[in-house]
């Protein structure tokens, strides 16, 4: 058996999705030694968040890193249109929002991922470990000391002053640590696909709904990443009735997909996300704490997830690099964090959790032709509102900014 390595930094960091690896960037720029532990060998995912909001971006002109990261493949939306039944609608215009970059990004997020750790490591404070898998928290008393984790060479134990879940929508952090979770529910699955595109193609449309179905299209640049819509739990259901029929749904929602939907050759080129909408009552104990899908897993509608998770590990790093660098830390210090960053999570959860009632249920559950709502229609006739839900959607409730400093490369 492989002797255990002792790692000790200040703070430790399980999951490198976009909170952790912002957070961990962030706290090795402003001089805090921290390990990121990432528990896939790469970060190639198929159909992630790969939404990068204007609130994101913003963040990367503060880093003085906004020109070197729109050199990466992306694809950039102004406005966001949705058709329902035979009407279509903008439903937000990013045109006109108080940020440098006025509309959203499409990004692989492996792109953004790599980005981030390539920055990550020009600082000396900064350690990635791809391959490491969490098997445990350290505990003395009640307060969290560090974690152990298996890694390819072998075991290790991080002793650090702080441990972050960042861990995702199944973290294994905040189950070992016993942290209470809130279900809010989810009325929906996702089955996420790809499928060619060509020059001919209409202009992009996110949103459609129609007679019981709804999906959604990301322009990928040579492909259309498409997620249609299903009942919880439906999947099964959608089997049984044969790949035939989910493409005869599909054409019938992008009619000029029809001939290109054989891709779709067997059910492994479909991916199956389960919604989960759920929080946690408390994001900390001494000596550990969550952020992002960790401690308030989104609905994909909206694609705020990413930008609630990047937005958390800045007011982490905000409030938290001091007292780290300074062996200062305390639970107040963690609690400010949650006292920050819950009435955000709180408040896109309600609005999500509501539209989730009033209209994917709705759509879901009616073979009748979808009208627009009133509130839509009112975008469609007055086009200054549609600023309204662009910036709900692009910058969210209380976007946060860099206040660290950087400190010696």
């Amino acid at each position: 058996m492989a002797e255990t390595q002792v790692i000790q930094v200040r703070c430790c960091i399980a999951g490198g999705g976009p909170a952790g690896m912002m957070l961990g960037f962030l706290l090795a720029r402003a001089g805090v030694d921290v390990v990121v532990l990432e528990k896939h060998a790469d970060f190639l995912r198929d159909f992630r968040g790969d939404t990068i909001h204007p609130s994101t971006l913003e963040l990367m002109y503060e880093l003085g890193l906004l020109d070197e990261f729109l050199k990466l493949p992306h694809q950039e939306v102004v406005e966001l249109t949705g058709r329902i039944g035979d009407s279509e609608v903008i439903v937000g215009d990013f045109s006109r929002l108080p940020t440098h970059c006025k509309f959203l990004a499409f990004m692989p997020q492996w792109d953004f991922l790599d980005f981030l750790a390539a920055h990550g490591k020009r600082y000396p404070a900064f350690q990635l470990k791809m391959e490491t898998v969490v098997t445990g928290l350290i505990e003395e008393g009640s307060q969290i000391r560090g974690l152990r984790a298996q890694s390819p060479d072998g075991p290790l134990e991080i002793r650090a002053n702080l441990v972050v879940g960042a861990d995702g929508r199944q973290s294994i952090v905040r189950q070992i640590a016993g942290l209470q979770v809130e279900d809010l529910g989810a009325p929906m699955d996702v089955l996420w696909m790809g499928v060619s595109k060509l020059p001919s193609d209409p202009h992009q449309v996110i949103g459609r709904f129609d007679r019981g179905m709804i999906m959604v299209m990301l322009d990928r640049g040579d492909y259309w990443q498409c997620g249609y819509v299903i009942p919880k739990g439906g999947f099964a259901e959608i089997q049984q009735k044969g790949l035939d029929q989910l493409r005869a749904n599909i054409a019938e929602m992008a009619p000029f997909l029809r001939g290109r939907l054989n891709e779709l050759r067997e059910w492994s080129d479909i991916k199956l996300l389960t919604v989960k909408v759920d929080r946690l009552r408390k994001w900390w104990r001494p000596g550990l704490l969550c952020i992002g899908d960790a401690a308030h897993a989104m609905s994909p509608i909206g694609g705020v997830g990413i930008n609630l998770a990047i937005q958390d590990a800045v007011a982490a790093a905000n409030i938290l690099s001091g007292p780290l660098r300074d062996d200062c830390l305390t639970s107040a210090c963690l609690e400010r964090v949650q006292k920050r960053r819950e009435f955000p999570a709180r408040l896109t959860q309600s609005a999500q959790v509501f539209l989730q009632k009033r209209v994917i249920v709705r759509v879901l559950g009616s073979d009748e032709p979808v009208s627009a709502p009133w509130p839509l229609r009112l975008l469609k006739r007055w086009k200054f509102l549609r600023g309204i839900p662009a910036r709900l959607i692009g910058v969210g409730v209380r976007p946060e900014h860099v206040q660290t400093e950087e400190r010696q490369r």
